[in-house]
């Protein structure tokens, strides 16, 4: 799994975006957050990346608003972390927390989507 950028640390409180600590994040939120397709390639992609991406980085077939409301729900089971660069969002994989919370759940989720795409596809 490749590193990820080390994230900066925000500035004030108001540019936090809100997000569970290691000990709020549960299991069932973290497993309703990589339900959806949408979601979990997010998760996939991120976790294939070498840097923290930025939203518009993921070309998903749905709305802007709709992007948003996938990278909430991740960012709010504790999926992913969100911080503001600019004025764009970056996106970085909790993987160090959710595999020492749960292990096994998140390598799982990704190998699995991957391959199920192949498997779709016949790639």
């Amino acid at each position: 799994m490749p590193a990820t950028t080390k994230r900066p640390s925000p500035t004030n409180a108001t540019s936090r975006l809100p997000e569970p600590t290691r000990d709020e994040i549960r299991v069932e939120r973290v497993l309703h957050a990589l339900s959806d397709p949408i979601r979990l390639r997010v998760v996939t992609e991120l976790a294939a990346a070498a840097t923290d991406l930025n939203c518009l980085a993921f070309e998903l077939p749905v709305s802007k608003s709709t992007c948003t409301y996938h990278f909430r729900v991740l960012r709010e089971a504790g999926v992913i972390h969100q911080y503001p660069q600019g004025t764009s969002r970056m996106n970085s994989l909790r993987s160090d927390d959710l595999r020492e919370l749960f292990p096994g759940l998140l390598d799982s989720a990704i190998q699995g989507a991957r391959d199920q795409w192949l498997r779709l596809t016949g790639s």
